[in-house]
């Protein structure tokens, strides 16, 4: 099985390195390429306005000067082109990539681009508590194995992808597995941080420490709270089926 290793982070997070290992246990045919730098929050998006380097670092292994998005693009592209990988793992972000966090997430639309190019992709994050005394990934780096194991005979329809949190606990601590829907943060009280630089002139910083988030049964976000991986399948046809009909009407 070949596999193709992205993320946002950039291709020297700590957290990579932990996908590498993850990687490691399922196939001795790993490539990697991952954005230069850091890119969270990048999104779906394309580097449209100058030029991409791909840079090699060694066998199976280069960076890109762009996203995540990029990335895969490029791998499959230029490097990967004669054969194609039969998985895309995307990660192990470093923290959460949960209900409408995934909108904005440079690592799910790594994976969101393996799928619309027809591979098996499956973004992988590491939900972090910044005071606990276990190691940050110790989580995803236990359980990564259990988790994509069952994955990998599992059948993904057309044009979908798999998203997966690991909760902030030590591994021995973590209750389960479960297959939720994604949730929902209340981003009316996200915070946007106002300053001014050297210059005087005036910036602004968003921070989402504030978010609230909202527990509905059955979703991503109280799987975090009960302290068990989410697993939660994803799809990239974002159209409001329901709403079809009642708009058509309005033109006719």
């Amino acid at each position: 099985m070949r596999i193709l290793l992205t993320n946002d982070d950039g291709i020297n997070a700590p957290g990579f390195a932990v996908l590498e290992k993850i990687a490691a246990q399922l196939s001795d045919d790993v490539w990697v390429c991952a954005p230069a730098e850091e890119k969270s929050g990048a999104g779906h998006s394309l580097t449209l306005n100058e030029p991409v380097r791909l840079r090699r670092h060694g066998e199976r292994r280069y960076s890109v000067t762009g996203t995540p998005t990029d990335s895969v693009m490029l791998a499959l592209r230029t490097i990967l082109q004669d054969k194609k990988p039969d998985l895309i793992l995307s990660g192990v972000n470093r923290g959460a990539n949960l209900g409408d966090d995934i909108t904005y997430s440079g690592t799910v639309s790594a994976a969101m681009e393996g799928a619309l190019a027809g591979i098996r992709s499956i973004a992988l994050s590491q939900v972090l508590n910044r005071d606990s005394d276990h190691a940050a990934f110790d989580a995803a780096e236990q359980w990564g194995e259990k988790v994509l194991r069952p994955l990998l005979g599992t059948p993904f329809p057309e044009r979908t992808l798999v998203n997966v949190n690991f909760p902030p606990l030590a591994a021995d601590r973590i209750n389960g597995i479960r297959i939720v829907r994604q949730g929902f943060h209340d981003y009316s009280r996200g915070s946007v941080v106002e300053g001014r630089d050297p210059r005087g002139l005036k910036y602004y910083w968003f921070g989402l420490h504030a978010i609230e988030h909202t527990l509905d049964h059955g979703t991503d976000l109280e799987a975090m709270a009960d302290g068990h991986v989410a697993v939660t399948p994803l799809q990239l046809d974002l159209t409001h089926e329901a709403s079809l009909a009642a708009l058509a009407e309005r033109y006719e």
